[in-house]
Parts: C-alpha cells; sequence; structure tokens
C-alpha cells in the first residue's frame, strides 16, 4: 500500500490509502481480469462516445488502405496482430537476443516483469503463434496507463486518444493559420486572427501539412495498449517494460520507453504504412529535435527487429556518411541534405504528433488526485479500500471508466466533496456501484 498527501483547492487530504496491488501473474499468459474490465467499459457512456468518436475521426483519413486498416485495428474484435502472425517461442526468443545485441534491451528491463524479458516484449495474447494472433482484450476496455495512471481506468485508450486527436488537429490547424495565410499581394504570411479565434481555416492557406498522418498517428499510437496493459483478477494491471534504449549513443537508458510504444510501432511498420507516417508515430515519446533523434532512431530500430525487417531497406531510417543510423530523408527534404550539415530531417508531422501526446502531464496527475477522493468517499457506498479486488472492480475502475479523473478533479477544485459525490450518486442511482 502507498500512502497518498495530496493539496487541493485549498484543502488537505491527508493519510488516504491508494492501493497498488503487487503483481504476480505470469503476463505471458492472457489477463484474467480482461473480460471483467470489458463488462465494465461496455457500460460506460464516455467509454462508448469516445469509441464513436475516434470511429468518426478515422473515416475522416482519405487514405482508404489508411483509413480501413485503423478502423480494423480499433474496431474489428477479429483484428490479426500482425507483428506477432507465426511467431513460435524460437523465434520470439531470437529476436529478444537480437535487441539485446543492438543494446535496444538490457537483461535487467524484464527483472521486474512476471514472466521476464519475454513478457516485456510478448506479453500474452489469443491464438499466439498463429497465423491470426488476436488482441487479449477489446481497444475499447484497455487503460491509458499502467496502474494509478494517467486514464488507468477500463476504456481510459479512447478516451486519451479521442483527447490526442483533438488536440493534434488543432495543433496542425493552429500551424496553418500562424504561419501559413498569404495575406498580401505577393503571398508574405500574415496572421489571421478571426480564423484563429473562431476555429476556421482559410481556404487560401499554402501550407502541406498531411491531414491523413495528423489524424491517425494518434489513433495508432498506442494502439499495442490492450496487449501490453492487461488487467489482474483484482482489478490492477499488468507491469509495463521499458526498452528501446542503445548506451553506445547516449546515457544509459536515457532513451528507453514503454513496450507499447514500441509495439505499436512495430505493429504500423507490418502493416506497410509509410516512414513519414510511422516516424511521426514514433516521435509522440519525443520530439526528434533538441539532440533527441537518437530516441526515435532507436524505436524505429526495436520496432524493425521485432518485425524482423531491415529499416534502411524498408525507408524508415537511412545511414549516415559517418555510419549512424539518422532519420530518412522524406518529400523534399532530399534537395539539401540537412543530415550532411548537422541537423536533423524533420517533418512538422513530427512535432505536431508529440504535442499531441502530451495531455499525460494533467491526466496523470488527475488520476493520483482523484483516487485520494475515492478513497476518502468509498465508505458511503460501501466499499473499504482494503479489501482490494472488491475496491478496485467494484467500485475505483467502476467510478473513473464512467467519470474519468479530469473532470472528478476539476468539479473538485469548483465544488469540493460535495460536487463529486453529487457524481458518485448518479452513478449509484444506476446501480453501477
Amino acid at each position: 500500500m502507498r500512502n497518498s498527501f495530496v493539496y487541493v483547492a485549498g484543502m488537505t487530504l491527508l493519510a488516504a490509502t491508494v492501493v497498488v496491488p503487487a503483481q504476480a501473474q505470469d503476463q505471458t499468459q492472457v489477463g484474467p481480469g480482461n473480460a471483467r474490465s470489458a463488462a465494465i467499459s461496455a457500460q460506460s457512456p464516455i467509454v462508448q462516445s469516445a469509441m464513436a468518436y475516434i470511429q468518426s475521426q478515422a473515416r475522416k483519413i482519405h487514405d482508404g488502405n489508411l483509413m480501413n486498416q485503423t478502423l480494423d485495428g480499433i474496431l474489428n474484435p477479429n483484428t490479426c496482430i500482425q507483428h506477432r502472425a507465426n511467431l513460435k517461442l524460437a523465434d520470439k526468443q531470437v529476436i529478444i537476443q537480437n535487441l539485446l545485441a543492438a543494446g535496444l534491451l538490457d537483461e535487467t528491463d524484464g527483472a521486474s516483469i512476471p514472466g521476464g524479458l519475454m513478457a516485456g516484449v510478448f506479453p500474452g495474447v489469443l491464438d499466439d503463434g498463429t497465423s491470426c494472433p488476436h488482441l487479449p482484450q477489446p481497444f475499447n476496455a484497455a487503460p491509458g496507463s499502467a496502474f494509478g495512471g494517467h486514464h488507468s481506468y477500463p476504456g481510459g485508450l479512447p478516451v486519451h486518444e479521442s483527447n490526442n486527436d483533438t488536440a493534434d488537429v488543432n495543433l496542425a490547424r493552429e500551424y496553418r493559420e500562424v504561419y501559413g495565410h498569404p495575406g498580401t499581394s505577393d503571398g508574405l504570411p500574415t496572421i489571421n486572427a478571426g480564423d484563429i479565434s473562431e476555429g476556421t481555416l482559410d481556404p487560401a492557406n499554402d501550407l502541406f501539412i498531411n491531414q491523413d498522418i495528423i489524424l491517425g498517428a494518434p489513433l495508432w499510437h498506442d494502439w499495442a495498449k490492450p496487449i501490453v496493459f492487461q488487467w489482474n483478477a483484482n482489478g490492477s494491471e499488468y507491469a509495463e517494460m521499458n526498452f528501446g534504449d542503445s548506451s553506445a549513443s547516449k546515457t544509459l537508458g536515457a532513451g528507453k520507453t514503454g513496450g507499447h510504444h514500441i509495439l505499436s510501432i512495430a505493429e504500423s511498420m507490418k502493416r506497410g504504412f509509410s516512414p513519414a507516417f510511422v516516424i511521426t508515430q514514433a516521435s509522440a515519446h519525443s520530439a526528434p529535435t533538441s539532440g533527441n533523434e537518437y530516441k526515435v532512431v532507436n524505436w524505429l530500430r526495436a520496432a524493425a527487429i521485432i518485425d524482423r525487417i531491415d529499416p534502411v531497406a524498408a525507408g524508415f531510417l537511412r545511414v549516415d556518411s559517418t555510419g549512424a543510423y539518422r532519420l530518412p530523408v522524406l518529400r523534399k527534404l532530399g534537395q539539401i541534405d540537412l543530415n550532411a550539415n548537422g541537423q536533423t530531417n524533420l517533418l512538422v508531422e513530427y512535432q505536431l504528433h508529440n504535442l499531441s501526446d502530451a495531455d499525460f502531464t494533467e491526466s496523470g496527475a488527475a488520476v493520483a488526485m482523484a483516487q485520494v477522493i475515492l478513497t476518502k468517499l468509498a465508505p458511503q457506498f460501501g466499499y473499504d479500500p482494503a479489501d482490494v479486488a472488491n475496491y478496485n472492480t467494484k467500485y475505483r475502475n467502476v467510478v473513473l471508466s464512467n467519470i474519468p479523473a479530469e473532470r472528478l478533479t476539476i468539479l473538485f477544485s469548483g465544488g469540493g466533496q460535495d460536487a463529486v459525490f453529487e457524481q458518485l450518486q448518479a452513478l449509484h442511482k444506476r446501480g453501477v456501484i
């Protein structure tokens, strides 16, 4: 157990216990709590509306293949996990050895994962080893992150993606309007404040930002979370392994990232998405700017090893004159070799997608706050936080699946405990808690 002390809106909540259970389930097996969490998310209005929203966003993608594969990956309960197709145990062992040899995985990475490195890179899925392995839980049952982190409740994933997709679209519109409005007779840019404030887009905008990538990258970035963040029987989650670092390029561990990120990149590569799309997707956890190109490069390398492909031959990376892996030259960048001049070859979509994934800075804190508030109010609804499984599966996960932490904490900051209690009462009257 962990004691949390949170100061919110002028009042202190002291010594409220937030239970984060120890993990024991072998994570090479499918999560025993997945079905219960799927049932919880299926009853949540916000989760179901989030699924409808991201479906509508996916249908705005113009490229037919990308649109259809996005709809398949998110909505089809029988979608095939393509980066896991036909992988036998021996194949997985070779992949792990190749990741270790490349410096993108180290022996200690799996120490905290029940099932070790194998479970960290290859969490349990349905029909494993066949030509069409299946997700271990529906997309709309998965959380947005580790237990206690942002959107860590059944259905947190589609809610998180709804926010991120909206952010990416709005960021692209902002860039088009601020930098792409040819307001003078000779085409020099001006800022049309009316268009920006009213949310409209000047049809004369002269900047190309790939809207299919803007729409699709946030939907694919977290695609592997139903695989990585499965549910234990007591309502807690599988642990996630971080990897993808190459100590040869930067400080050891500096480039490690969540396994869901690398597995999602591997899936997009395997489905044949363009280098511009995949690199944009890979930039979610770090834009390849300010000296961080190596992180994105190594995550692409790790995903390619999992896919058993050559990332250079496939166009996801290039090798520069020093023999180092670098981001490739895409679109018109090749007219001037920026790599040769010490720069990174960048598309604006990389940075916009990175910015759109930043809501965890608020959402992670909101969950931490909400857990304290919910613990305080739990006895009024008949729940004991010390009864971990009952508390998580019938109260904590159910409440957050229906009333996300962001809403709870904003209500709390304005209306205090009474405002949150009123929301919980609404769930109680529905018979949900």
